[in-house]
């Protein structure tokens, strides 16, 4: 899919940086009938109150006995930032390999990846059985596995941190930050923001462009 000649790599997170002012699965929660509950879960995790494993397994609950197909159905709506696919196309047109780093669960991942050309995804994954969700987590995954994985994937594609850069705007975001010689805070949170080397705010996700730039130029 990518030439050798590929410079570097970015990270982009989904919940809240692609998916704008609110979750993936908050989104599919709604459909779920748990939305209320999940979107409390979620901010105690945002404050430091819940860890992830305890959101996720809430989460998953609500997702026993739905098949696998009507999810996929839903993820049509899923609201997203304007600018995707141009970002996409940029990253590939010089040299920056574009990877999903996100805590949602896969089937968000493997949508996104599909429906945009990103090289791949990280999430958590939850149990099926016969095509239906059983209400079960199959494999937790948190914002250090998130770190980890970009990590994996940059030395799969030959890469160094240097020649990486992370896109996102949350605590699940923190520790990718401060591993990647590029960490950019797009409508973030105040401690994203803090731990960023840049901020950018606004509705089109080619808003980055000129951040990704610099990335381009310090590995080319």
């Amino acid at each position: 899919m990518f030439s050798s000649d590929h410079v570097g790599a970015v990270f982009f997170d989904v919940d809240g940086t692609l998916v704008p002012g609110t979750s993936s699965s908050v989104f599919l929660a709604e459909f779920l009938g748990h939305r209320d509950e999940l979107a409390k879960a979620e901010d105690a995790y945002a404050s430091g109150h819940l860890d992830n494993r305890e959101v996720s397994e809430l989460d998953a609950k609500g997702w026993t006995g739905v098949s696998e197909g009507q999810v996929s159905s839903w993820l049509d709506g899923l609201p997203l930032v304007a600018g995707i696919t141009e970002t996409v196309g940029w990253c590939r047109r010089n040299g920056l390999v574009p990877v999903l780093a996100t805590l949602a669960w896969s089937p968000v991942g493997s949508y996104l990846t599909d429906r945009f050309g990103f090289h791949g995804f990280s999430g958590p994954r939850l149990e099926t059985a016969d095509h239906r969700f059983t209400g079960r987590v199959a494999c937790h995954f948190d914002e250090y596995d998130k770190r980890d994985f970009a990590l994996a994937q940059a030395r799969e594609l030959g890469l160094g941190p240097h020649s990486c850069g992370a896109i996102g705007d949350s605590r699940s975001d923190l520790p990718l930050f401060a591993s990647v010689a590029l960490s950019v805070a797009f409508n973030a949170s105040p401690g994203a923001r803090a731990a960023a080397t840049v901020t950018v705010d606004g509705g089109d996700l080619r808003s980055v462009l000129p951040a990704l730039s610099r990335l381009v130029t310090a590995t080319g």
